[in-house]
């Protein structure tokens, strides 16, 4: 004996998929939208410290514990303190 499932059919206006994208982790740590970078200095020092922030990810992810975790979340507070400073430097009127 087998059972029939119902089907139901797909309402006229029924609302679009919605496409989202993923920000990765350094874009997002420091502050960058993928869609709307320039050859700005800064943007060019926020890109390399996402691309540091993406390398201390992927190596914490890969083996954690205690001691491990404390560091990451210190060099990742020291990596973000370093990105705002220079970015003061560059930005800086004098």
């Amino acid at each position: 004996m087998s059972e029939t499932k119902p089907t139901y059919p797909v309402p006229e206006n029924s609302p679009e998929i919605i496409e989202h994208k993923i920000i990765p982790f350094g874009h997002q740590l420091v502050g960058l939208d993928p869609d709307n970078l320039d050859d700005s200095e800064v943007t060019k020092v926020k890109l390399l410290a996402a691309e540091m922030a993406e390398i201390l990810k992927s190596n914490y992810e890969a083996e954690r514990g205690p001691l491990k975790s404390l560091l990451f979340d210190h060099a990742l507070g020291e990596l973000i303190n370093a990105q705002m400073a220079v970015v003061k430097v560059i930005t800086l009127k004098k």
